[in-house]
């Protein structure tokens, strides 16, 4: 314990107080920076603020998460790489606040900060077989050349499941970022388990840089909360919200592969993004194109308020954070299956209870 709370306390409380004081700088100057979202102006049927709100909080927070590391990590080519990635996805997002990209667009650049990351020696090598018949090795076939004279060599499936993990990531926790302080809230409170699991299940000095990365993310998005909570003074935007997955899908990669770990950490958003998916598919519609139709929306049209909302999931990460502390991985499978279909049906439900709801129409005969 004495050894976490020193590699963790320093970079959380400089992430946070960077985060906290420079957030206001972008709510001042959102206007001229032309990042201010006026629901009259910029329809999207997923907005649910009635005035003027600046987007841009992806700014404040990489900021911090930027000098935080460079303060308290060695600058190696991982480091670089996730850092790269990261510049990418809120530069991407402040054109997108600015102008609205095209979603397929912004998913282009979320592969190649995603590719920047893999490219940098990030990858998954392994994963635990959630049947617990052993590990599945993801480090083969392997692809050599030789480059500048040196011979390298790219492990397809470990480097490809990366990329699919992180950008997948990146999304599933971006679009659960519809509430006041829904996101920046359960992303802090993910980022912490990253950071005790990277010391529990490893103790060694080799993860001390990936629980000082997870305290700084923690930091970063803990510091943003006081600006994002009930009423909002700032949204994410979605460098923000796009960050928040990416920064957490990397760091569960560096935890030791601890990417099914996060799955049932992260389990609510994660499967209300699959659900969606399906949904707007089934429909005929596109997947990446934004509705009304997630949990937390639909938890709305319920009666909920946002900040219970938001409380829910903080809550819920909090306590599948608890339980992946002690699970085996047969465990945590069959928990993630649980929720699954518990979540699909609770959609079922509320999306019933939201059709019963709706006034009908005059009876015409």
């Amino acid at each position: 314990m004495e050894t976490f709370i020193k590699l963790f306390a320093p970079g959380a409380a400089i992430s946070f107080l960077i985060s906290l004081l420079c957030t206001p700088i972008i709510i001042k100057f959102a206007k001229r920076l032309k990042i201010l979202d006026n629901p009259q102006k910029r329809q999207h049927p997923a907005t649910l603020h009635t005035k003027p709100i600046p987007r841009g909080g992806g700014i404040p927070i990489f900021v911090a998460i930027l000098v935080t590391s460079f303060l308290f990590l060695i600058p190696d080519q991982r480091l670089l790489g996730i850092l790269g990635g990261g510049a990418i996805l809120v530069a991407i997002g402040f054109l997108d606040d600015r102008r609205d990209i095209n979603p397929y667009w912004r998913l282009l650049g979320q592969l190649v900060a995603a590719l920047l990351v893999v490219a940098s020696g990030i990858g998954i090598a392994f994963a635990s077989n959630p049947l617990g018949t052993g590990i599945l090795d993801l480090s083969h076939p392997r692809l050599q050349f030789n480059l500048g004279g040196e011979s390298r060599e790219i492990w397809l499936l470990s480097g490809g499941f990366a990329i699919l993990w992180i950008v997948g990531l990146a999304n599933a926790v971006s679009w659960s970022s519809g509430v006041d302080g829904q996101l920046s809230g359960f992303t802090a409170i993910a980022a912490l388990f990253i950071a005790i699991l990277s010391l529990r299940f490893s103790g060694d000095a080799t993860q001390w840089p990936t629980t000082i990365l997870a305290a700084i993310t923690f930091g970063a998005f803990l510091g943003f909360l006081p600006w994002h909570i009930y009423p909002q003074k700032i949204m994410p935007g979605f460098g923000g919200a796009t960050l928040a997955g990416f920064m957490l899908g990397v760091l569960s990669i560096l935890a030791t592969a601890k990417v099914g770990t996060l799955l049932l950490v992260l389990a609510i958003p994660i499967f209300d993004a699959g659900y969606t998916i399906i949904r707007r598919t089934i429909s005929g519609k596109s997947p990446v194109w934004g509705d009304r139709g997630h949990l937390h929306h639909k938890l709305l049209d319920a009666g909920w308020s946002r900040q219970q909302i938001a409380l829910f999931y903080w809550g819920a990460t909090a306590l599948l954070g608890v339980l992946a502390l002690y699970l085996n991985a047969t465990q945590k499978f069959y928990i993630i299956i649980g929720i699954a279909l518990l979540l699909g049906a609770a959609l079922i439900w509320l999306n019933s209870l939201s059709q019963l709801s709706k006034p009908r129409d005059p009876d015409s005969g």
